[in-house]
């Protein structure tokens, strides 16, 4: 059954200062529009300072995390991040460099795992358990949870082995012949290269080379699929055809994609977080909503500022 997740948040909030002990939560930022926070299918969470516009559809929650801080060392890279993931929706993660969107991005599958040092608190829940509990298997989860990286990765070895290699070693027992073309078929390469599958992945184009890395992630049938940037590289003609398959890919697979370009987050997600790093470079969320919300009607002057290219 889907769930509005700002409800659950809000009912489950503490309603009194004495619920919460002697912690009193600091006020909202003075330039929030709370005139218009105040209308219908808005939240504001004061002891976030974040803003998020209720999501009305009926969607379930592919992940939801709560109260989510990165750190590498001693430096915190991100914030007491509550979030909702829509199931397949893209959801874009915007803001200036340094705001911790791509750390943020490997919270999700724990990727942050294999960098000396790094750890993350909080909740990050999917399918009722919490990814971060030390006893969740992290392979598993990155099985499950895929990953494009912004550089186009590909294998030196076949188009057909690239596709192969994360279903064989997960020991998939199928048809491995259908399952290569399914999934290049999905990623939108078989018509391209069917006749040459004995190619290196190498030798093909960059906007290629990517949507081969989709086409492997694909394979091993992950449910939700992480993108750090995955169009940053490509000139603009692959760069489209990037964004269309994200399109498509939404129909069987969570998306969430970490973007710089503002009119591509406006082409291709449903849902946009804004993130945003003071003087001392941690990650904050500033605002979530529908991305037509976001972009038309932000709640929060440093959203607007930044979508309209003040700063960042």
């Amino acid at each position: 059954m889907a769930r509005n997740f700002f409800t659950v948040m809000r009912s489950s909030a503490p309603s009194s200062t004495a619920e919460r002990g002697t912690v009193t939560a600091p006020p909202p930022p003075s330039n929030m529009k709370e005139e218009a926070a105040a209308g219908v299918g808005v939240h504001l969470d004061p002891s976030l300072g974040a803003v998020r516009h209720e999501i009305t559809e009926a969607v379930e929650m592919a992940l939801e995390l709560r109260d989510v801080s990165a750190y590498y060392g001693t430096f915190q890279a991100v914030d007491r991040i509550t979030l909702p993931i829509p199931r397949n929706r893209v959801t874009a993660l915007i803001g200036p460099s340094g705001c911790g969107k791509s750390t943020l991005l490997r919270c999700l599958n724990r990727l942050n795992d294999l960098i000396p040092g790094a750890r993350i608190e909080g909740n990050i829940e999917f399918e009722g358990r919490n990814l971060l509990d030390p006893n969740v298997d992290a392979v598993d989860v990155r099985r499950r949870i895929g990953m494009v990286f912004q550089k186009p990765n590909p294998f030196p070895k076949s188009i057909y082995e690239n596709v192969a290699f994360g279903a064989r070693i997960n020991g998939y027992s199928g048809d491995m012949d259908r399952l290569v073309e399914d999934s290049l078929r999905r990623a939108a390469l078989w018509s391209e290269v069917k006749d040459e599958l004995n190619k290196s992945g190498l030798a093909l184009s960059g906007g290629q080379q990517q949507r081969l890395c989709i086409a492997r992630a694909i394979a091993v049938q992950p449910e939700i699929i992480l993108m750090d940037e995955p169009a940053s590289a490509l000139d603009p003609v692959a760069t489209l055809k990037i964004e269309d398959l994200m399109r498509e890919l939404a129909e069987h697979y969570t998306i969430v994609v970490v973007t710089h370009n503002m009119q591509q987050a406006g082409r291709v997600s449903d849902y946009t977080a804004f993130l945003l790093a003071g003087e001392e470079r941690v990650g904050r969320l500033v605002e979530f909503g529908p991305t037509q919300e976001i972009f038309t009607n932000p709640l929060d002057q440093r959203t607007e500022d930044y979508i309209t290219g003040r700063y960042g």
